[in-house]
């Protein structure tokens, strides 16, 4: 498999994690003029990447967006779910809200700006869960 680095235009090469963190988490591609990564499903024989070589400040944005969106497929599973389930639900409404294909939708893939505009599509989440929440107290 290759895998092209976005910001060079050079090849990434498959290493062990252990190059970027000290440890191993199993393998990942690396551009190394780029610094930038992603990792890869453990045991898949095809070493196919879990979404596209991130930079830093992609990585970044990538946590950020993930701390926004994380906590509402966790509340699904909190209440009974199964996770890929509730990802999947997650991801489906998420997709719809950036106008994307499904296939399309995934934190792993964006780039810094799709990053934040999930932030802001999450906080928009938020504000209406908690209205809602608002208006079942007061009308108790």
């Amino acid at each position: 498999m290759e895998v092209i680095c976005p910001y060079c235009g050079l090849n990434a090469e498959l290493v062990d994690s252990k190059t970027i963190y000290g440890t191993s988490y199993g393998m990942v591609w690396l551009c190394q003029p780029c610094q930038a990564w992603v990792g890869v499903h453990k045991g898949d024989r095809d070493s196919k990447p879990l979404g596209t070589l991130a930079n830093a400040e992609v990585r970044k944005a990538r946590q950020l967006a993930h701390a926004a969106f994380d906590p509402f497929w966790q509340e699904l599973v909190e209440k009974g779910a199964k996770k890929w389930n509730a990802r999947k639900q997650l991801y489906d409404r998420l997709s719809a809200e950036l106008g994307l294909d499904a296939s399309e939708c995934h934190i792993a893939q964006f780039d810094d700006r799709r990053c934040r505009s999930v932030v802001t599509v999450c906080a928009r989440w938020k504000k209406a869960a908690t209205e809602a929440a608002a208006q079942v107290s007061d009308s108790s």
